[in-house]
């Protein structure tokens, strides 16, 4: 019986020729990542364990991005926590103000997340990684703590989907329609503790920056990981961005997957999520009422990528954000941040009547840069919806791509970039 992609990874990290579903074993960690709010739980944990330092300096990650910059005492407080232990330790990969990013975003970007790898996370959005070929997934702040002092992690092996993309997407439609499609097809749970293996001639058609947020929002439909072969792109990708050895698997022709799916990328439309699950989902054409929205939000390590950018831009130049609504654009990292300005896209945006915000997680969660009082909708680019995610219980979140989300937020309600003649 032949293993899966994400099962060799877990087998050569485990020191094992073999591994299957359900078997429980213990790996060998590539990259441990906390952020501002994950990590000093995991700090305060790993204080009590009878070990002096981190098990490799190199190896951790520390990105303060959630409430960066401080947004008031408690998450100032939580951030001189981190920023004293990465002193103390010399941590070599902690990103503080003007240096970090989205972690998601950065962490490919500054070439620390390779093919190959075994990587946990104080995030459930950690699954990100699998883009690039590795095993990523999201894990509690004492797994963290566990993993910066012993360099290992439990893992029960995951089951697999398999999900063979064919097909190319027609215009406007990108990554997040394709994801929020296969979340509204098998459901939030529908997943639960699989890995979520992307295979199939149509992902050729599908940039890095797609494969980033397919990825990312795995977790959506409760996968423990979502992987993508490593393919011409990706390895161009990991040249560009890293100088770590990388290392490819491929699945066995005979490997075991409890389903298959079949998505074509030339039938699926734009699409959006609506509250309060990520499986709430209509095509922007199948929606029969007008929904007026309040906040648009492009941003987050789902979508604040370069190509996302230039996507809101393609469709915010030459147009105005409609009076009364808040368009808040967040770039994911510094560098993307830069390439914007240098782009011109920052200029598209400001005089579109948006707000460009500092590389931050910011209203995604709740947090700041976008709360929404009660009664209030928002269309974003994050990745959950959930009951008061973004600020009031009786708020709402409707989940979009770049595109969709631009183009409401010129039009006021949720709209298709083909009504405004693009």
């Amino acid at each position: 019986m032949g293993m899966t992609m994400t099962q060799k990874i877990l087998a050569a990290h485990a020191g094992l020729d073999y591994v299957e579903a359900g078997q429980l074993i213990e790996a060998e960690l590539d990259l441990v990542l906390g952020n501002d709010i994950t990590s000093p739980v995991a700090i305060h944990e790993m204080n009590k364990m009878t070990v002096d330092t981190v098990f490799d300096k190199d190896k951790i990650a520390l990105v303060m991005d959630h409430f960066i910059p401080n947004k008031d005492i408690k998450s100032a407080e939580h951030c001189k926590c981190v920023r004293e232990f990465a002193c103390k330790h010399e941590i070599t990969n902690y990103f503080d103000v003007g240096e970090m990013g989205i972690e998601h975003a950065l962490l490919p970007e500054k070439g620390l997340t390779v093919a190959g790898d075994v990587i946990i996370g104080a995030d459930s959005h950690t699954c990100t990684y699998g883009a690039l070929g590795a095993f990523s997934t999201g894990v509690g702040s004492t797994d963290m703590a566990a993993g910066m002092a012993t360099g290992k992690a439990w893992f029960k092996v995951p089951s697999a989907i398999k999900f063979n993309i064919i097909g190319k997407p027609s215009k406007w439609v990108s990554g997040k329609d394709v994801i929020l499609h296969i979340i509204g097809k098998i459901g939030v749970d529908g997943a639960l503790y699989k890995s979520m293996e992307f295979t199939g001639e149509g992902i050729k058609n599908l940039s890095m920056d797609d494969r980033f947020t397919i990825a990312n929002m795995a977790i959506e439909a409760g996968g423990k990981n979502g992987i993508f072969p490593v393919d011409e792109v990706a390895i161009q990708y990991m040249k560009e961005h890293s100088v770590r050895p990388y290392q490819v698997y491929e699945a066995d022709e005979d490997a075991v997957y409890e389903e298959e799916y079949t998505i074509d990328l030339s039938t699926l439309e734009p699409t959006v999520a609506f509250p309060h699950l990520p499986e709430n989902t209509k095509t922007v054409s199948g929606i029969k009422e007008e929904i007026t929205v309040d906040q648009a939000v492009i941003g987050s390590c789902t979508n604040g990528r370069i190509d996302d950018l230039r996507t809101a831009a393609a469709i915010l130049k030459g147009r105005k954000v409609k009076k009364g609504l808040r368009c808040i654009i967040i770039p994911a990292t510094q560098s993307i941040y830069l390439q914007a300005m240098e782009e011109g896209l920052l200029k598209i945006f400001i005089e579109a009547g948006a707000v460009v915000s500092t590389p931050t997680c910011g209203p995604c969660l709740g947090g700041y840069m976008g709360i929404l009082a009660a009664g209030e909708r928002c269309i974003s680019t994050t990745n959950r919806n959930f009951v008061g995610r973004m600020g009031h219980v009786e708020s709402e979140v409707y989940l979009a791509s770049p595109a969709v989300a631009a183009a409401s937020a010129v039009t006021g309600k949720i709209s298709l970039p083909e009504e405004l003649g693009l």
